[in-house]
């Protein structure tokens, strides 16, 4: 049989690993520029290394020549949310890109019909368009969609399972099972005080917002205002935010634009 080139059969993989997690991360921040909630919480990818590549088409029985077509899941994508219910907000987003950038070939969702050993993820996998050094091709990627207590929990299972390869005692397994359950009913918990949190959420990005924009507008008038001057409203700004009243720091904030306008300042 002619030797293996992994080289250039991973390459793609790794090209859309990468491009999908910068489109996550770029949807995550669009969210927190317009300071609204966002259902994506952490985006994580990687290609599976050639010995798990292996190991699979082993276990699968799938010939050398077709693990391109028959492993779905060499390019994973890991998207991981604060809340359950955001998981189906997620999946909403990754079908609203079906026919665009993406072709969704399959879903399964281990959420509601949970896996016998307690496992819960959404999965979906899609076709993906690429154009690399090589060439046009179209990459098979999986994409898993989770709770931050399923993502701990599958990431705890995921250890043992290769530790034991395969041969989990029973006990042992039970007790996961146990955990899991333990995991999913945090989760429903968390979602009782969903708007709590998310409230709170929001007033600490409001804060990191208004304090990035006063450091700013400080430092723009740095360069046309008295050296004096600015040194007492760096110290002003000091004792503000170590006080932690957003009420004064806005009204810090509305002193420096005034200023600003004096001076003819434009605000970085």
């Amino acid at each position: 049989m002619e030797m293996m080139k992994w080289n250039e059969i991973l390459l793609p993989y790794d090209q859309v690993v990468n491009e999908l997690v910068l489109k996550f991360q770029g949807i995550q921040k669009n969210y927190l520029l317009l300071e609204k909630h966002s259902p994506i919480e952490e985006v994580y990818g990687r290609v599976k290394s050639m010995a798990s590549i292996l190991d699979k088409a082993n276990r699968k029985n799938i010939p050398m020549d077709k693990i391109t077509e028959k492993i779905e899941d060499i390019a994973g994508i890991r998207i991981i949310c604060r809340f359950v219910e955001d998981i189906n907000r997620t999946i909403g987003i990754i079908r609203e890109r079906n026919g665009r950038d993406l072709k969704i070939i399959e879903e399964e969702d281990y959420v509601t019909k949970t896996k016998s050993s307690g496992y819960r993820s959404y999965h979906v996998t899609v076709r993906y368009p690429i154009i690399t050094a090589m060439g046009y091709t179209e990459v098979l990627a999986e994409i898993q969609v989770r709770s931050l207590a399923m993502n701990f929990w599958a990431t705890i299972e995921h250890s043992l399972k290769y530790k034991y390869n395969g041969n989990m005692p029973d006990e042992l397994q039970k007790r996961l099972v146990a955990c899991a359950e333990a995991a999913f009913k945090l989760d429903k918990e968390m979602s009782t005080i969903r708007d709590e949190i998310m409230e709170a959420q929001k007033v600490i990005q409001t804060k990191n917002n208004l304090v990035d924009e006063i450091l700013k507008n400080i430092q723009s008038l740095y360069y046309v205002a008295k050296v004096d001057k600015m040194n007492q409203f760096n110290m002003q700004f000091i004792e503000l935010y170590q006080e932690g009243n957003l009420e004064k720091l806005f009204s810090f904030n509305k002193q420096l634009k005034i200023m600003a306008e004096l001076y003819k300042v434009r605000f970085i």
